[in-house]
């Protein structure tokens, strides 16, 4: 008998919903918020209260697209967390409701597992999956982490951030050089047109694997502070060098990182995830690493490094196997390490 999952994702701005039956993705809708963009970052109370007017049609057009009736349905994957609370509660709620009234089980999903996972999406079976164990490095507006993924529920934190994540410092720069909310694809574009080597910014010197982010930003805004009190058009100027530089700098502190635990742990296959994994510098540098040393690489679809449903069904699906429900009682949560 065919296993059909309904995945849920409202863990911060994106309304998800996607459709998976027996490991293969049927369908995946996203409704973006772009009442954000004017604040300059996501206002949680906004974010929540799109969620509620979005999730109804999310769901609706996901079931739609993928030919599938709920009453089809297995059961309904849920972001549990981390994330805002606010907007956590909507899909929780949302898929409590739904499962009551369907009389069908649920499974939570940790966030960060759904990027992780994210590699197992696919389309056709003969789709290429990673083989465990396997190196993932996950970057995002709010993490920065390498993980060592033994199987689908067995995963290490080999280092994480101790401040900013690699997604912050991206948004933060971009947004002291006035470029719009977020920044991060903003910052992409303009590198490709600049000069990498033009500016030097500063690198951590974190003992491990952990990252840090928050002296590079400092350089970052101490750079531009020095040369704008000299020429208040430095920034319009030298944008694209700029960008060019700062996207060098965060890629090579996160490569630094990655190839000590290539070489801590000996595997042979590296993914990457998250919403920083999108970036054009990130994913070229990550291949070339991975070429270079003769290691099978993982590049998600740009679709599945953002927030996505398809990433929480995928998740959800094999937690289903393992018949690992969820109960009525649980509820969302907002910081957790995987």
């Amino acid at each position: 008998m065919s296993v059909t999952i309904l995945g849920i994702e409202s863990s911060c701005d994106d309304t998800s919903a996607a459709v998976v039956r027996d490991g293969l993705l049927l369908s995946n809708v996203i409704a973006s918020q772009s009442i954000h963009e004017e604040y300059g970052g996501v206002v949680p109370e906004l974010a929540s209260r799109a969620h509620q007017q979005n999730i109804v049609p999310v769901v609706d057009a996901a079931l739609k697209r993928a030919g599938v009736d709920k009453h089809e349905l297995s059961a309904i994957a849920f972001t549990r967390g981390p994330g805002l609370l606010g907007s956590l509660l909507v899909g929780t709620s949302f898929a409590k409701g739904l499962s009551l009234g369907l009389r069908c089980p649920m499974v939570d999903v940790n966030h960060l597992h759904g990027h992780v996972l994210s590699h197992f999406i696919r389309r056709k079976e003969d789709d290429r999956v990673p083989e465990y164990p396997f190196l993932t490095l996950l970057i995002s507006g709010g993490n920065s982490q390498l993980i060592l993924v033994r199987n689908y529920n067995d995963m290490e934190i080999l280092g994480a951030t101790i401040d900013d994540a690699a997604g912050e410092a991206f948004d933060k720069c971009a947004k002291v050089m006035g470029l719009p909310y977020p920044g991060g694809p903003h910052i992409d574009r303009l590198a490709a047109e600049g000069d990498s080597s033009k500016f030097r910014f500063a690198k951590p010197h974190i003992p491990g694997l952990d990252y840090s982010f928050s002296g590079l930003k400092t350089s970052f805004l101490y750079t531009l502070r020095d040369a704008v009190a000299l020429d208040t058009d430095f920034i319009e100027k030298n944008k694209a060098d700029l960008a060019a530089s700062l996207q060098r700098t965060i890629i090579e502190i996160l490569l630094d990182k990655l190839d000590k635990a290539v070489k801590a742990t000996g595997v042979k296959t590296v993914a990457i995830g998250g919403g920083v994994s999108a970036n054009s510098g990130v994913r070229a540098a990550v291949a070339d690493y991975c070429s270079r040393r003769g290691i099978e690489a993982f590049i998600p679809e740009r679709a599945f490094t953002t927030d996505n449903a398809a990433m929480v069904a995928m998740a959800g699906y094999f937690k289903y196997l393992d018949k690992q429900f969820c109960g009525y009682d649980e509820v969302p949560y907002a910081r957790v390490t995987v």
